[in-house]
Parts: structure tokens; C-alpha cells; sequence
């Protein structure tokens, strides 16, 4: 069947038999080419509500064939570990994930992404109110181990952002924008950090870089029109402003549906 399925002419046909492909390849543990066969189908059909769904279903079963393995095969690895310690997460049980993770450190501080973890562990288990000292303490720990972890970057500045610590939180977005330039929400963080320092003609920059990456958020063209207007150009205030009501009425249009 995977010799002759990707020469059909009859798109349906093709649809058909990639289906069953798929289907035959899971129940016999075919796992690369049932990858190959979801790909395919992805590739021809992207919008297809049931290949959407085998896609979803079966890439979520072979991860779960992976980890049982991952289990079975080398259950006190610090991979197997960081496992069970996101499964615990994902339950909320804060205390038993962040005794995991602590282990995995003790055994090996130097593995990337386990501060980070166990950081945002703790963060979950402060909550909106509680302290959030020992949480960043991990994530600055990640960056010794991964000075490229842009993710620990943004969630420092957001830290210090909250603390109302402007310029430190501007330098952690910034330092996030520089190791992923696609980190859209970076930008804006910086932008608006810096129009809270006063900094106006630095904010401009990121803002419009973050409206470029996501024109549809109403949002960054709001806080670039302020940064605008601070700095007296009432042209471009303007036009963020008339961008910003576009973008609220299409999002509302896309909330409420078609009557």
C-alpha cells in the first residue's frame, strides 16, 4: 500500500487509502511510517476535520507509547523522571513535582531546562500573591546552565515586571527578543516596560516589531498609539488607534459568529 498511495491520481482515493495506511500502521506498530502516513495526509488534506483528528489522536498515542517505554526501559533516568514530574504538574500536585525535579538536581545541576522547570513549579505553587523569590532564583540558575533559554528570560522580566522594576524587566524582554526574534510576545513585554519607564522613542521599535508579528491583536496597537502620542506623532497615534478598533470589531465579530 505505502509503494503505490502517493501516485493516485483520484484524490479520494489517496484520501482513502492514506486513512487505512495510517490505521494498519498504528495497530502494527509501524510507528515511522504511520508518521510518514499522517504527514502526507496533513500535507494533501490540512484542513480535513477527520485527518485533524487521526493526526491529533495518533501523534498523543505514539507519545504515550514513547513514554511507557522511556518507563519501562530506563525508569530512574532524569527523562523518565522530568515525566512524572510534568505529569504531576499537569495534576497540580506542586509539591511531589518539585521534589522530582529537586532529585534530578541533586544527582546532575547542570541538565538544561530542569531550573526552568522546577521555577515554574514553584511560581504555581506561590500563586498570584505569594512569594516568588525562590522561583526566580531557578530561572537565573537556568541561564547559567542554558544562557540561551529565551523562555527564562521573558518570565524574569515579567517578574521584575510585576515587581515595577522597569529596566531590569526591559533587559530580560530584550535579552528574550535577541535569543528568538519570533518571540512576539517578548516585544510587546519590552515595549510596554519601557513606556512604563518613561522611555517612549525606545519603546516604539519593539511595539511595532510585536504589531507586525500579530496584527490582529488589538492590544499592541493600542500601546504602540500611546507610545506614539508621547512622543507627538498624532499621525501614527491614529492610525494605531483606527488599527486597534478594527482589530476589537473583527474579534468581536469572531466571538459572537454568524447569526
Amino acid at each position: 500500500m505505502k509503494r503505490w498511495i502517493p501516485h493516485l491520481n483520484d484524490k479520494q482515493l489517496r484520501y482513502s487509502g492514506g486513512m487505512a495506511e495510517a490505521r494498519c500502521a498504528m495497530a502494527m506498530d509501524e510507528e515511522s511510517t504511520a508518521v510518514e502516513v499522517l504527514v502526507a495526509l496533513k500535507r494533501d488534506f490540512p484542513d480535513d476535520p477527520q485527518v485533524l483528528y487521526i493526526t491529533t489522536h495518533y501523534y498523543s498515542e505514539l507519545a504515550t507509547r514513547a513514554s511507557q517505554q522511556l518507563a519501562a526501559k530506563a525508569p530512574n533516568s532524569y527523562q523518565a523522571r522530568r515525566l512524572e514530574a510534568e505529569a504531576l504538574e499537569s495534576q497540580a500536585k506542586w509539591d511531589q513535582a518539585i521534589g522530582v525535579y529537586n532529585g534530578i538536581l541533586k544527582e546532575n545541576s547542570q541538565i538544561p531546562g530542569i531550573h526552568y522547570r522546577l521555577g515554574q513549579a514553584l511560581l504555581s505553587r506561590a500563586g498570584a500573591s505569594g512569594h516568588v523569590e525562590e522561583a526566580k532564583a531557578e530561572f537565573e540558575k537556568e541561564l547559567v546552565v542554558d544562557p540561551h533559554n529565551a523562555a527564562a528570560e521573558f518570565v524574569l522580566g515579567e517578574l521584575a515586571r510585576r515587581a515595577g522594576q522597569w529596566n531590569e524587566a526591559a533587559q530580560h524582554f530584550s535579552n528574550a527578543t535577541k535569543l528568538d526574534v519570533g518571540f512576539s510576545e517578548a516585544y510587546l513585554a519590552l515595549g510596554m516596560s519601557l513606556a512604563a519607564a518613561g522611555k517612549y522613542p525606545d519603546a516604539i521599535s519593539p511595539l511595532r516589531s510585536y504589531v507586525q508579528m500579530q496584527p490582529a491583536d488589538a492590544a499592541g496597537h493600542y500601546q504602540l498609539a500611546i507610545a506614539y502620542a508621547r512622543v507627538g506623532n498624532k499621525e501614527g497615534a491614529a492610525r494605531e488607534l483606527a488599527l486597534q478598533n478594527e482589530a476589537s470589531a473583527h474579534n468581536q465579530d469572531n466571538q459572537t459568529g454568524p447569526p
